[in-house]
Parts: C-alpha cells; sequence; structure tokens
C-alpha cells in the first residue's frame, strides 16, 4: 500500500495556512500505524484568525444577504463536488479513522452530499409567519442567521457529522468555523476546499484542526461566536454548555453520547431480522456509533434460539484491511480508544458478565488497531458495561421475562438517544415505544434512517435535533416586527 499525501493546514478565509505558531502533530493511521502527515495544530490565535474571517463575511453579507435561491444552487453544487470526489472522499476516510472503505464510499460520502443538497433545496421553501394580529397590526415572524456558527464534530463519522451541521447552518445564511477531531481532522479540511469551489465565499466556512482544549475550548468561549453545535461526549457536551455561559450565553446544541436499548420480545414477526439487526448495528463502524443498541434485551423464552443465531453471525464480522472490499468492520480509531474498549471487556469480565464471543486484540494488518467483535451474555443492568458508553463492537445481552420491568430496565440510563422494539403486536409496540425515553424508537428494524426525520436524545443525550427542517431552528433567530397600521378607510 502507497502511503498517501495528504494537506493537514487549516482552512481560514479562503486559504490553506499553517498554525500561527507553526505548531502541528503528526496524524497516524489506525489502518496500520503509519503518518498521513502533519496537521497544523491550531490554537487560540487561529481560532481568533478564523472566527474573524467570518464575522466579516457575516456583517459583509457575502453569503448572509444572499437570496435563498442562490444559497440553494451554491449548496447543490457543492454536493456534487462531494460525489465527484467521492473515492478521493472515502480513501480518507478509511486512512483517518479506519473504517471499511465500502461503507465510506457507499454511506459516508453519499450521505453528506445527500444532506447538503437536502438542506439547500430546502432553504428556499421555508416559509415565514404573519400572527393573527388585530386589525391594526401587523406582525411578522422572520427567521434569520444567528451569525457566526462554531461546529465541533467527533471522529467516528467525520464527513456525515460535520455535514449535519454545516449544511443547515450554512443554508440559512451564517458563517461558520468548523473544529474537526484531531483522530480524523483531513476530510473536513478538504470538505472546505470543495465548498469554496462550489461558490461558497471565502470566509463563510472555515476549518481549523488541533486539539480539544488548544482549538475547541476557545471556540466554544469564543465572545463573537454565536452559536456552537457539538457532537462527542456528554462530559465534554457538559463542558460546551458551561463554556456556553461563562462566555456571552452562545447558543449551544449538543448531540452526545447513547447506551441504546433493543428490546425483543417473544412475539418477534421475524427472528432472523431481530438477530441481524442487533448483531449488524452493534458491529457497524466497528461499534463507533452513538446510536449503537449496545444494551441487547431478549425475552427469556426465546433467548437461547436468538442467541444461538447471533452468535454464528459474529464469525462474519472479524476485523480485517479496511481497503479491502471484503472487510465489514475495520480498524478502532487509535491506540487510545482500543486501550479504552479493552478496558471495558476486562471490566464486563471481572464483574461477572460471561464472555461468549470475541474479547481479544488482534492484527489482522501489522500496526493497526483492532479488536474482536465481543458479546457477554448473562449482562446485568448495574455492571459497568451495561451503562457506559464504550463507543467499540462489544455486546451486553440480558434477558427479561415482563414488559413493564424491560421497560423500566430500558430507561435506567443517563442517556436516551435511541431504542429498539421488536413485537408483532401493535398494541404493545405503540406502548413501549411511548414509555421509552429517547429520542428515536425503531420498531422491528433498527438503524433505518432518512435526512427528513430528526435526530437527537433526550436526558443525558444531548439538546437539540440534528437533520430535518428542525435543524433550522438551531442555526436561525426568530424575529418579531410588529408595524401598527392606522387605517384610512
Amino acid at each position: 500500500m502507497s502511503t498517501p499525501t495528504y494537506d493537514g493546514r487549516a482552512f481560514i478565509n479562503g486559504e490553506r495556512v499553517a498554525a500561527k505558531d507553526g505548531q502541528s502533530f503528526d496524524n497516524r493511521s489506525p489502518v496500520d500505524g503509519r503518518s498521513l502527515g502533519p496537521v497544523a495544530r491550531c490554537g487560540q490565535a487561529d481560532i481568533d484568525a478564523a472566527v474573524l474571517a467570518a464575522r466579516q463575511a457575516f456583517e459583509d453579507r457575502r453569503w448572509s444577504g444572499t437570496a435563498p435561491a442562490h444559497r440553494k444552487r451554491v449548496m447543490i453544487r457543492f454536493a456534487q463536488a462531494l460525489l465527484d470526489h467521492a473515492d478521493e472522499l472515502a480513501l480518507t476516510e478509511t486512512w483517518d479513522m479506519g473504517k471499511p472503505l465500502k461503507y465510506a464510499r457507499a454511506v459516508d460520502v453519499n450521505s453528506a452530499a445527500n444532506c447538503i443538497r437536502w438542506y439547500g433545496e430546502a432553504v428556499d421553501k421555508v416559509y415565514d409567519e404573519i400572527a393573527p394580529t388585530p386589525s391594526n397590526a401587523l406582525a411578522l415572524i422572520t427567521r434569520e442567521p444567528v451569525g457566526v456558527v462554531g461546529v465541533i464534530v467527533p471522529w467516528n463519522y467525520p464527513l456525515i457529522m460535520a455535514a449535519w451541521k454545516i449544511a443547515p447552518a450554512l443554508a440559512a445564511g451564517n458563517s461558520v468555523v468548523l473544529k474537526p477531531s484531531e483522530k480524523s481532522p483531513l476530510t473536513a479540511l478538504r470538505l472546505a476546499e470543495l465548498a469554496l469551489s462550489a461558490g461558497v465565499p471565502p470566509g463563510v466556512f472555515n476549518v481549523v484542526p488541533g486539539y480539544g482544549v488548544e482549538a475547541g475550548s476557545p471556540l466554544a468561549l469564543h465572545m463573537d461566536v454565536d452559536c456552537i453545535a457539538f457532537t462527542g461526549s456528554t462530559r465534554v457536551g457538559k463542558q460546551i454548555h458551561v463554556m456556553a455561559g461563562q462566555s456571552n450565553l452562545k447558543r449551544a446544541w449538543t448531540e452526545l453520547g447513547g447506551k441504546s436499548p433493543n428490546i425483543v420480545f417473544a412475539d418477534c414477526p421475524d427472528l432472523d431480522r431481530a438477530v441481524q439487526a442487533a448483531v449488524g448495528s452493534i458491529f457497524f463502524n466497528q461499534g463507533e456509533s452513538c446510536n449503537a443498541p449496545s444494551r441487547l434485551f431478549v425475552e427469556a423464552s426465546i433467548k437461547d434460539a436468538f442467541m444461538e443465531r447471533a452468535l454464528a453471525l459474529v464469525p462474519n464480522y472479524q476485523p480485517a484491511n479496511p481497503l479491502e472490499a471484503s472487510t465489514v468492520m475495520g480498524a478502532i480509531v487509535d491506540r487510545v480508544q482500543l486501550d479504552n474498549v479493552m478496558r471495558y471487556i476486562g471490566l464486563g469480565e471481572s464483574e461477572g458478565a460471561r464472555l461468549v464471543a470475541g474479547g481479544q486484540r488482534v492484527e489482522p494488518v501489522l500496526g493497526g488497531c483492532y479488536v474482536q467483535p465481543t458479546v457477554f451474555d448473562g449482562v446485568t443492568s448495574a455492571m459497568t458495561i451495561a451503562r457506559e458508553e464504550i463507543f467499540g463492537p462489544v455486546l451486553s445481552v440480558l434477558s427479561f421475562t415482563d414488559a413493564a420491568e424491560v421497560v423500566r430496565q430500558a430507561n435506567a440510563s443517563e442517556y436516551g438517544l435511541q431504542a429498539g422494539v421488536w413485537t408483532r403486536d401493535l398494541n404493545k409496540a405503540h406502548g413501549v415505544a411511548r414509555a421509552l425515553r429517547a429520542g428515536t424508537v425503531h420498531v422491528n428494524q433498527y438503524d433505518e434512517d432518512d435526512i427528513t426525520v430528526p435526530f437527537g436524545g433526550f436526558k443525558q443525550s444531548g439538546v437539540g435535533r440534528d437533520k430535518s427542517l428542525h435543524a433550522f431552528d438551531k442555526y436561525t433567530e426568530t424575529k418579531t416586527t410588529w408595524i401598527r397600521i392606522d387605517s384610512p378607510v
């Protein structure tokens, strides 16, 4: 495999630039440990420069003052640019964070392009309102862009997570400063170049890589950032809200962790489909998904049959070289995360759960970061692996006999992102779905999705919603203009 060459410099005001103090960090691929080159280690001065460029672009209205129809055309060109460079972007994503190349191409690039196109097409179809006032007044209710939007995205779906935030923010007329994860910064930097080539003016979309404390915190604390949108851990999300309050009380929108329950009742209409969904969804993207159904509740009367079929599928998800077409599970993003996954596997064993599959580090590619798909049976809700987000290919299996009890256990979590329910009983499906405290409840499927539906969670899974028209609420201000009418007739 040849070593790819990447430009890791920041993108500020339409240009690639080194960090102002000249610092950089070495970006290593989890595929085989090779260096992908230096990446700008940006700090306060670089954030200041990016925010200033974004503020000037917003104030002179080079983008915010254009007609929605114009922004639509540019966004559609932007989306097409992603598709025109799909192979390049997918390969970059795979080298940078370890996911299988076939999924990076078919899922990540296509989903990001679809998201950008969808918001471009939507922006000139969203109408303002006129309030039902008395006849001597006219009250206009209009949406305006919030201003400068800071965006901080995680390493697990770099393109998709960036698109979910920058697409509605840009479509609404804002300027954006994006801080990608230091673990996977490369596609975000390329995204900014493609936006510029599509007609997004310089300064409107800036990308500043770096570490969280050195670049993310200054962005969240910046007094000239009007809104901060973050996807990542609940621990850091809480800090984002504190920093928003400590600074200028900027709007803070956070999509955070999950420990999603997947409940399979004995009257499941298709056991094979439920097994495939349970196994496939937890091992997809190496388990590095906030909405992964990591807690599997199976009704006791069908548990043995379910587990037999599930364990038979696990060998299909053995990690392999992400660049090979047959690979379905790739590398963990880096050694820090790999060590964390292994720590949780050790905790599961020490707390009494039965390790029935996987649990070992492997090295299908020398120097890479890989772990076997792992299944624990005999798990209780009190165990650490059933309570804390692992962010790796680790499935915890619990059994139940009573619907009310399984709902209680499913809800006994600080998270509330997603959930799954499998039953042929329509009343049970509706009743359990209503009782579950989660932003999305899947019934007789898991992970089916569309840009038209909102994504976000209850409780400590975050605040606000990505995707759908609801995302515009995060990046716009609602203004009322009250006009007194003295009728001449």
